[in-house]
């Protein structure tokens, strides 16, 4: 009973898992674009993704790009870039553009249930310590029932004659339930399946009881940083501009960045709103695939990106300030006002 309902309970971290999933996918057959449910994709079917929706199947990209958050897999909080050849994974978000894919694995095959399937594994694993009990308990229990026997047939003969029948009962009662050894063999699948469903539950797949038993011999632990040591929100750390005050730079750029939906662009326009500074509108905006965005803004044009982009307008950044602050493992970000080199925004994501 005690088993049935640690199981149940840690039984949830699968459900969560699973409705990480797309529910419907909208593919295109013959020409003709329509919604079908998850179940109904099959291989070799084309999906369309548009900005916002969750990848239903896992594929390859076949024609567009985008940038897609696949933090639910890797823990990366910055969207990757997808173009066409690229693989794509169930259940990951497409942030800004529309693509086409082929689906390659569907159903039981993907990734996502991958996941799932190791998940339910690993809670039904046995863990060498719960091998031990289980044939410690094979021989201890007969033993116990013996005894137990022993004791009531010992107790019934000895006892008053008045009493007899009730001293056999409790004496006998009394051994199975003290020596009985019920939570050696519930102990140790109860924390095993507690366990490696409390670990989903954080995002820590665990392979299987073994593993779980034998990481008390750890003596080193290797983490990835972005989302697990790091919060998984970058935040503005430093604004250098070239001439000009540093919130007339943080303002401009933000306001130019506030159609954007990087997580960089998002970062600066949540450190300008901060500082309570005022954004002018946005007459123009355009994003440059894997380099930056360009803007109009208050009779300024503002370009915001890396130093390709800068490059590609005849801009030179200032490169060795850019590698002193990704030294210091911060992301430096160039911004250009009116096609003359402003200054540099780094953002980093806290620990």
């Amino acid at each position: 009973l005690l088993e049935a309902r640690a199981r149940a309970q840690t039984g949830s971290a699968i459900r969560a898992l699973m409705e990480l999933g797309a529910k419907t996918a909208r593919i295109e057959r013959d020409g003709l674009e329509s919604d079908v449910p998850i179940e109904e994709v099959r291989v070799g079917d084309i999906v369309l993704v548009r900005p916002g929706e969750k990848v239903p199947v896992d594929g390859r990209v076949i024609s567009g790009q985008s940038n897609v958050d696949e933090s639910m897999l890797t823990g990366e909080t910055t969207p990757v870039k997808k173009g066409v050849g690229d693989d794509v994974i169930g259940a990951t978000l497409n942030k800004t553009g529309a693509f086409r894919f082929t689906a390659t694995r569907i159903g039981s095959d993907t990734v996502l249930q991958g996941i799932v399937r190791l998940v339910e594994q690993a809670q039904g694993s046995k863990a060498p310590i719960q091998k031990l009990a289980d044939s410690v308990s094979g021989v201890f229990v007969p033993i116990v029932m013996v005894i137990a026997i022993l004791t009531f047939a010992v107790w019934f003969v000895m006892a008053p004659v008045e009493t007899r029948l009730t001293m056999a009962l409790l004496t006998s009662v009394s051994v199975l339930v003290i020596a009985c050894p019920c939570a050696l063999g519930l102990a140790t699948p109860t924390a095993i399946m507690v366990g490696t469903g409390r670990g989903a539950q954080n995002g820590i797949l665990i392979k299987g009881g073994e593993a779980l038993e034998t990481a008390y011999k750890l003596n080193a632990v290797v983490f990835d940083k972005t989302g697990t040591l790091t919060l998984g929100h970058p935040s503005v750390t430093d604004v250098r501009p070239q001439q000009m005050e540093a919130d007339e730079l943080l303002r401009l750029a933000a306001a130019a960045e506030v159609g954007s939906e990087h997580p960089l662009g998002e970062a600066i326009v949540r450190a300008a709103r901060e500082r309570d500074l005022q954004l002018p509108k946005v007459t123009h905006f355009n994003a440059v695939a894997g380099s930056g965005i360009e803007a109009t803004l208050a009779e300024k044009s503002v370009a915001i990106g890396n130093a390709r982009l800068m490059n590609s307008l005849g801009i030179t950044p200032d490169t060795d300030a850019a590698s002193t602050l990704a030294l210091a493992g911060k992301t430096p970000v160039f911004v250009a006002i009116d096609c003359q080199f402003a200054g540099i925004i780094a953002v980093a994501d806290p620990i």
